[in-house]
């Protein structure tokens, strides 16, 4: 994969591969916060090929999902630099008739076999994650990529 990034004057970068392009920024003073900063597009990446994992196994588990929503908390150090990531939290909502044995087996595949971004971002900082069915908690486990 090559991927560029470029500066311009308002410190927006503007992320460019494959002829896709995404812009980031960063908090006044130094930006002026119009855009995802990269630590919010790192999470965003998690969120994103996780969900993309977990609605591929239910197609192929032949499950009517109806909707998928994965939000991330992160929290990250105070008073060190650079800040960090100290954990990731997702919460899987999932709507429809869907097994939930089979919502819980599609995730914990995602978070311990085929995420490419999970797995790489867990060798630094711990993600954990809950599993909703239908407005109820079904499950909940740990990224394990061992």
């Amino acid at each position: 994969m090559n991927l560029r990034c470029t500066w311009n004057e308002k410190m927006i970068f503007t992320a460019d591969a494959s002829g896709h392009q995404v812009q980031m920024d960063t908090k006044s003073p130094l930006g002026s916060d119009s855009a995802m900063t990269p630590k919010q597009f790192l999470v965003a990446g998690v969120c994103g090929c996780t969900a993309m994992d977990v609605v591929s196994l239910l197609k192929k588990f032949k499950q009517p999902l109806e909707s998928l929503v994965v939000d991330a908390e992160a929290t990250a150090t105070t008073g060190v630099y650079p800040e960090i990531y100290q954990n990731i939290h997702l919460v899987f909502r999932a709507k429809g008739r869907v097994e939930p044995t089979k919502l819980i087996e599609a995730v914990t595949l995602s978070q311990t076999k085929y995420c490419g971004v999970s797995a790489m971002v867990s060798k630094a900082v711990p993600i954990t994650y809950d599993i909703e069915l239908n407005d109820q908690k079904i499950g909940s486990g740990q990224a394990n990529f061992t």
